[in-house]
């Protein structure tokens, strides 16, 4: 890896933290509302997998712990903020919330609230991308929780059958909601589902970004060679619970301190400062220039109008309704 790319790693990865941090902020003050889950911990999965694709026409899908993807795939995070807040300014014009962050414009498609749905969709991303011939891959990404969903069996099936160009991608952080991997299956290698279709399976170490690109970049080469799909079983951790209401009872603090001890983040700091990259004064210039950015996001979705009533059935039918509306 090159000197710019870590310092790229380094201010991507805490911009993604602090976002989530001001999310839990604003929650708090009951300025974002309904489900929030945050991605805080798991930055390095992200930063390797965007990392080894083309964001200007490769793709990513995920589930619902979907905040920082669009940003990595170039969506101004304002516009998530937004969104957030339930502002018509927001990337799906405050009608998505948390759950449901869209860019079609930088390649992102969600964002799904329905635990595995977004999995057959991504194979058929991937589909589309092979039958069109745009020479594009796709990441799909899903839960520990996800992989125990029907749909995953039938969708490896058919992306092995037809190989398709997508990467699949486990975020193992150890628990679906409360319930450990453990207790989910009588394994808990989960990379070992794709063997029984000789889908090429691998663990990751998720805390590491430089472990996470190269198998990344790996199975995004071979899809894009039209050799088919792969499994990445990227095992990370939260920092957070399941969601904001989450109480965490399931875990030890001892716990969430040993993972916190490898915290990605930390982890490019050291080699920056082991490679002689930063110094304070560069440290402080990054830190001021998320600051910055974050306030900025916060100022916009503030500032940003609710959607009117007469929007409630705009996007939902294709054709135009008349509804009276109180």
């Amino acid at each position: 890896m090159k000197n710019h790319e870590y310092l790229n790693w380094y201010e991507d990865m805490l911009l993604w933290r602090k976002f989530e941090e001001k999310c839990a902020a604003m929650y708090i003050q009951q300025k974002i509302r309904g489900f929030l889950h945050l991605y805080s911990g798991q930055e390095a999965v992200l930063a390797g997998c965007a990392h080894a694709i083309d964001i200007k026409k490769d793709k990513m899908i995920t589930a619902y712990r979907c905040h920082v993807h669009p940003i990595a795939m170039g969506l101004d995070p304002k516009y998530i903020m937004a969104e957030l807040f339930g502002k018509v300014t927001g990337s799906s014009n405050g009608k998505g919330g948390s759950m449901h962050i869209f860019s079609k414009e930088h390649n992102f498609f969600g964002g799904h609230g329905i635990v595995g749905g977004q999995i057959p969709l991504g194979a058929g991303m991937a589909f589309a991308d092979q039958y069109n011939n745009n020479n594009a891959v796709t990441l799909c990404f899903m839960g520990d929780g996800a992989v125990r969903q029907g749909s995953l069996h039938e969708t490896f099936n058919m992306a092995m059958n037809w190989k398709l160009p997508v990467v699949f991608i486990c975020e193992n952080n150890g628990y679906a909601m409360g319930t450990s991997v453990e207790r989910t299956a009588n394994h808990s290698d989960i990379w070992k589902l794709g063997l029984g279709y000789e889908m090429p399976s691998e663990p990751v170490n998720g805390m590491n970004p430089e472990e996470v690109y190269n198998s990344a970049k790996k199975a995004v080469e071979r899809a894009r060679k039209g050799m088919g799909p792969s499994f990445l079983e990227i095992r990370t951790y939260r920092y957070r619970g399941h969601s904001m209401s989450d109480a965490q009872h399931y875990r030890t603090k001892d716990e969430v301190k040993k993972y916190k001890d490898k915290d990605p983040i930390d982890f490019v700091l050291n080699i920056l400062y082991k490679k002689k990259i930063v110094n304070e004064k560069k440290l402080d210039e990054i830190h001021n220039r998320v600051k910055e950015k974050i306030q900025s996001c916060v100022d916009f979705a503030e500032s940003s109008p609710f959607p009117q009533k007469e929007d409630l059935y705009k996007d939902v039918y294709k054709e135009d309704y008349n509804f009276i509306i109180d």
